[in-house]
């Protein structure tokens, strides 16, 4: 058994000073100390997969980054694991615990991921450890950790047992509540535009110093169809999760950053709005362009038609919520978006369907990844 200081300070001179994650009961003297320590910043995610895509984007802003969780919660991570992190080659530290470990007694609902873990890791060639639990070992594990991530560009488990990290007196205070924001409503209730004008539109209000994120499916797309640019991310995969690492990049860049979401994979991840608006960055504007369509799986319909996004986004604690369904609503939205505090919401209605014969991002996305990063790296201030 070990103190929690005595893994944060060896992986805080390492570098590591960016935690994301879901508590569990094994965590809580980890996570209350990094909650509460110096110099540390940690993220209180909604779900593990959210906490996965939060801590890409505070890597892609040049953090090095730890994620936490329950062993429970790796299914949730699954998809941004090997959707995100692997295709894009962004390294994050995971600590999961194993609850329901092989010979310690455990809730029922924990028998079987207990047995699991280690495989659904390797299955996953997720290269992973035990947590070192003795002080004389920490040094050794981080360095055998960061020389793995830095030759291969992927994340790196350490799956913790019960009892390895000593009880902590210290407890977090509350997230404070969220904001009172405002709504504007500029629906015209006329005819609505495609996807591709509208992300023309939204191109003509973008300055060069801007960071633009695409949900997976036709947007990014249409996106790379109508400008390649290094300021824009293709999330080719990890459905729901464009917003989560918008949220890491806007958290640890001075930049303004501009997610591009669906309504289909905003319906996925809603607690991200909850994230988004307890953390607060002005610097976020979040644009959802909704067909009410799966449109990249054949049009199947969503459920969009009777959600107020934008409604529930200035609930969570967004500044600014827009409703939006022509061209002219929709710049003067993003005109207004850029020149206030946010995060602010853009709930922007367009029609179903896409190009014909649309191609797919060119570059491959590891390579999109370093532009990106390169990206925010450049001209920056402190936030």
């Amino acid at each position: 058994m070990i103190e929690a200081d005595a893994f944060l300070g060896p992986a805080k001179k390492r570098g590591f000073d960016f935690y994301c994650g879901v508590p569990c009961s094994f965590l809580t003297p980890f996570i209350n100390e990094t909650m509460t320590g110096p110099n540390l910043d940690y993220v209180a995610a909604a779900s593990e997969g959210e906490a996965i895509a939060i801590a890409a984007g505070a890597w892609l802003a040049g953090r090095n980054t730890i994620v936490l969780c329950q062993n429970s919660g790796l299914g949730n991570a699954v998809n941004p694991l090997t959707s995100l992190n692997y295709p894009f080659q962004i390294p994050t530290l995971l600590i999961t615990t194993l609850r329901g470990e092989p010979g310690q007694k455990d809730e029922p609902q924990h028998e079987l991921m207990g047995q699991i873990t280690i495989d659904l890791l390797n299955t996953m060639n997720i290269r992973n450890a035990y947590f070192p639990n003795q002080v004389a070992d920490v040094s050794r594990a981080l360095d055998d950790a960061i020389a793995h991530m830095n030759k291969t560009g992927q994340p790196y488990a350490f799956t913790m047992s019960k009892g390895s990290v000593a009880e902590s007196s210290k407890k977090p205070e509350m997230i404070s509540p969220s904001q009172t924001g405002e709504i504007t409503d500029l629906r015209t209730h006329q005819s609505l535009p495609g996807r591709m004008e509208t992300l023309e539109r939204l191109l003509l209000s973008m300055l060069d110093d801007i960071g633009l994120i695409a949900t997976t499916g036709k947007t990014g797309r249409e996106l790379f169809t109508l400008s390649d640019r290094e300021q824009h991310f293709y999330q080719v995969g990890s459905m729901g999760c464009a917003a989560a690492m918008g949220l890491g990049v806007a958290l640890n860049t001075s930049k303004k950053v501009v997610v591009i979401d669906g309504d289909g994979a905003l319906l996925m991840k809603m607690g991200t709005l909850a994230t988004i608006g307890s953390y607060a960055p002005e610097n976020l504007i979040h644009v959802m362009l909704d067909n009410g369509t799966y449109d990249s799986t054949g049009g199947q319909p969503t459920v969009s038609p009777g959600v107020e996004f934008a409604d529930i986004a200035v609930a969570c604690g967004y500044a600014h919520g827009t409703k939006c369904d022509g061209l002219a609503g929709f710049a003067e939205s993003l005109a207004s978006a850029l020149e206030l505090e946010g995060p602010s919401f853009v709930h922007m209605k367009i029609g179903p369907g896409s190009a014909k014969n649309l191609g797919r991002p060119t570059i491959p996305p590891a390579d999109v990844a370093k532009r990106f990063k390169a990206f925010l790296a450049s001209g920056q201030t402190d936030r």
